[in-house]
């Protein structure tokens, strides 16, 4: 009986990893021809150029809390932004560093009286400013109510039609709006979209304009350059031609307001508040049998600043494992829903059993075969062939991702950077991997014991945003 017990285990982990490496190589093939897809339609840019005032109106919400590191250069940012006609929002949430008192000092902020409807519940409003010298940005002032809370009272005073979301650490580039309203354009069944998020880490910026996009010193940031290019090359690009993204960067995300309000806005009491809504707004979409779509579009780039330190990083990977298993289970009607379509009979349990319990099944094998190759009862055969799958595979997918990045947007340009990130690409998987599963496992029994989850602090440096 014991005997058959450890046989099973052995290719129950072998079948498992391979099972997970093979579904990511899928997806990275779909990304592979959707991406040269997509770059054999950029002649649509000259479209929009030149008809940008048909461009609906966009608010961009900023929720903000003690960024007095980056906020100024955020907001720079979007004022520079190629778009015919938006607004700015800053929500201030309860703030307790400098971050009001420089935006009043540096926007010529004025407060002034401000009625609006209240669709949404959030926590009080304190004050409402607008900027003298840029007649588009606002800023409100209220309690601390969390960011999803920030964005509902944004949401209450967004005058426009079409609202995107970034975060108060990044930057965008000028034609980001431009790019990321193109799905609206083409179909209007489009509900959502999501744009790619970048490290800004070692870049070059001014005024909040992106001068250089460079390599970070430290290899810890450059492993996460890796893994965001696999997360959005074709952990995003891959399910968008079925119709089964699940996940759009809270960082960069362009919905439809009506359709968010009518959702009920973004969850409170959540720390995956930008997912969670994804995956509400399917569910909700699917169960009315509503035609829609929500999709991501690779070339509008918001950068963003990565953790320099493992506490930050650990705390921030906890987090969106957390998240993850929130947006899962307060959103379980979903699954296998008889109106769910691919997302419900394909997408959703992808996500419960690889991304959501990958960790735990990652770190049980790991654990198991080492102590069974010690102890005698796994073979050495099946020890390496385990580990040549586990670390293989990771790698093949890492370069495979730098590759479909390096033929189609060749953001970093010399030989010496792809260099670096081709290093990186198959460093990250001696180690570094495990460490973030070994997180993100943290994450998952956090959510199976129902602790509750908090942000934390995010540690910011802000050297990116410095003047010159």
């Amino acid at each position: 009986m014991a005997v058959r017990i450890v046989t099973g285990l052995q290719y129950f982990f072998l079948a498992y990893t391979l099972a997970i490496g093979l579904a990511y190589l899928l997806l990275n093939l779909i990304a592979l021809f959707a991406v040269r897809n997509y770059m054999g339609e950029q002649r649509y840019d000259i479209f929009l150029q030149t008809f940008s005032d048909f461009e609906p109106p966009i608010s961009v919400l900023v929720p903000a809390y003690n960024e007095e590191l980056t906020i100024e250069s955020t907001v720079r940012s979007l004022l520079q932004l190629s778009y015919s006609n938006y607004e700015i929002i800053v929500i201030n949430d309860g703030s307790t560093d400098n971050t009001l008192p420089l935006l009043i000092d540096k926007f010529g902020l004025l407060r002034i009286p401000e009625s609006y409807s209240r669709k949404l519940e959030t926590k009080p409003v304190r004050g409402f400013y607008l900027s003298t010298v840029y007649p588009n940005l606002k800023v409100i002032d209220k309690e601390n109510g969390g960011k999803a809370d920030a964005l509902n009272a944004g949401l209450n005073a967004a005058m426009y039609p079409m609202f995107c979301s970034i975060d108060s650490d990044s930057i965008l580039e000028r034609n980001s709006l431009r790019r990321v309203i193109r799905p609206f354009l083409n179909d209007h069944r489009t509900v959502a979209a999501g744009g790619t998020v970048r490290i800004v880490n070692g870049s070059e910026v001014r005024e909040g304009h992106l001068l250089r996009a460079g390599l970070p010193s430290k290899l810890l940031e450059r492993f996460q350059i890796i893994e965001y290019l696999r997360a959005f090359l074709f952990g995003r690009i891959g399910w968008t031609p079925i119709n089964c993204l699940m996940v759009l960067s809270g960082a960069f995300s362009l919905f439809r307001k009506d359709k968010v309000i009518e959702a009920g806005g973004y969850k409170t009491g959540t720390v995956g508040e930008d997912m969670e809504l994804v995956v509400r707004l399917h569910r909700l979409l699917r169960s009315k049998g509503e035609q829609y779509r929500i999709t991501f579009v690779p070339d509008p780039i918001c950068w963003t600043e990565a953790p320099a330190d493992l506490g930050t990083l650990r705390k921030q990977r906890i987090r969106w494992q957390r998240g993850l298993g929130e947006s899962l289970a307060l959103n379980l009607g979903l699954l296998f829903h008889p109106r769910g379509g691919l997302v419900g009979w394909v997408a959703f349990p992808f996500m419960v059993v690889f991304e959501f319990l990958g960790p735990l099944v990652e770190i049980a094998g790991y654990i198991f075969v080492t102590i069974g190759l010690v102890l005698g009862f796994v073979s050495y055969r099946i020890a390496l062939l385990f580990f040549a799958l586990a670390v293989g595979l990771g790698v093949l997918i890492s370069v495979v991702s730098l590759l479909i990045e390096e033929i189609s947007f060749h953001i970093y340009g010399e030989v010496r950077e792809i260099l670096g990130l081709f290093i990186a690409a198959i460093l990250e998987n001696f180690g570094y991997r495990q460490l973030i599963s070994w997180w993100r496992l943290q994450g998952v029994l956090g959510s199976l014991l129902s602790r509750r989850a908090e942000w934390g602090q995010m540690k910011r440096l802000g050297n990116w945003a410095r003047p010159a």
